[in-house]
């Protein structure tokens, strides 16, 4: 697996995307939605984790792309 994606909101506006334990954003954009969008893209193609947070830092919601160990029943 690789490594989690974060959505949080840019200290200089905006929100970005960034790896977990990386110091500089991967992605930067205008909004939260177009965030999300490219860190999904970046989560499927590494089968990790997609992380949002809120403006206030808390997480808002978990999405995983990658092997889920026990995945639900259909």
């Amino acid at each position: 697996m690789g490594k989690n994606q974060h959505v949080t909101p840019h200290p200089k506006g905006g929100w970005q995307v960034k790896g977990a334990g990386n110091s500089r954003a991967t992605v930067r954009t205008e909004t939260q939605a177009a965030a999300i969008k490219a860190a999904r893209g970046i989560a499927i193609n590494k089968s990790s984790e997609v992380v949002i947070h809120r403006p206030n830092g808390q997480i808002r919601d978990k999405n995983s792309y990658g092997n889920d160990p026990y995945p639900p029943e259909g």
